[in-house]
């Protein structure tokens, strides 16, 4: 039996957009692939999502959404002390794409500070066999908090700004932002910008446009609407949407599709399904 969950007693807009009920659209097929934390969709590379551990080396893999493993990228230089999320946006080239690593978990409120690697995107084809490829031009964002270490699991690129966001994983979730450009030498201070109506992020993404941010725990998830010509954040404060997730094995990550019409999850251990929830187009909304 799959139970769908959604969000409950959190408020909703009559500005929601609706999405159906997902569905399965395959299983991760690499055994490799054992503690998924973080998705994201390639707008580059139709067809492939990138997908992490959060434990083990420093590496991404490239899936199709069926699952079939593409591969494994090893990024030179960078460490998995607890990688938690990912995401995909611009970055210091123009109309380049770039992929997000955050290594950003801390279980136990411990670390004197967290990283984000980022890297150009590399190139996929999605009927490739798997290869295994070491990528180099690795930069580390070194980031500290406020206001002392926290746990996180949330991390999103704001493809407007290039703004990077984290948001914590604590009984009620406070939003963090570094201001882009980011440093890479150094470390740099995160802002406390928001916090949202609930706790224990797991993961989240931003819609290509820059205009709907979704964000999930283990049991539920909810959608915010970028305020027209607002910052990011704002969103936070405004009207909060209910949308559909099912129950999984300890589930932490969500990501849009390439197009921001539909969005995937999936869940930590070995060969997890991979859910779709599309768009409801046929909803005034």
């Amino acid at each position: 039996m799959v139970l769908v969950l959604s969000a409950g007693c959190r408020s909703v807009s009559g500005d929601c957009p609706k999405f159906l009920a997902g569905h399965e659209v395959g299983r991760v097929q690499s055994s490799l692939i054992g503690g998924a934390s973080g998705l994201a969709a390639s707008r580059k590379n139709p067809g492939v999502l990138w997908i992490h551990n959060d434990y083990g080396p420093g590496c991404v893999y490239a899936i199709a959404p069926e699952g079939k493993h593409l591969g494994g990228y090893i990024l030179e230089g960078a460490k998995n002390r607890n990688w938690e999320d990912i995401a995909i946006g611009p970055g210091p080239q123009a109309n380049v794409d770039y992929i997000y690593a955050g290594d950003i978990g801390d279980n136990n409120a411990k670390r004197k500070s967290i990283a984000v690697y980022r890297f150009v995107e590399p190139t996929v084809e999605a009927n490739q066999a798997p290869a295994k490829v070491t990528l180099t031009n690795v930069e580390m964002i070194e980031l500290v908090y406020p206001d002392g270490p926290r746990d996180a699991e949330t991390l999103l690129l704001d493809p407007l700004t290039k703004d990077i966001y984290i948001i914590s994983k604590e009984r009620t979730s406070k939003v963090y932002r570094a201001a882009y450009p980011q440093a890479t030498t150094g470390k740099t201070t995160l802002e406390q910008v928001a916090k949202l109506n609930w706790g224990m992020a797991t993961g989240g993404d931003i819609s290509p446009d820059g205009n709907e941010i979704i964000v999930r725990g283990y049991f539920a998830a909810s959608l915010f609407l970028r305020p027209k010509n607002g910052p990011m954040w704002k969103a936070f404060e405004g009207s909060e949407c209910s949308i559909p997730i099912i129950l999984e094995q300890q589930g932490e990550a969500i990501c849009f599709d390439a197009n921001g019409t539909g969005y995937y999850t999936t869940g930590e251990h070995r060969h997890q399904p991979i859910y779709y929830f599309p768009r409801d187009t046929k909803s005034k909304n």
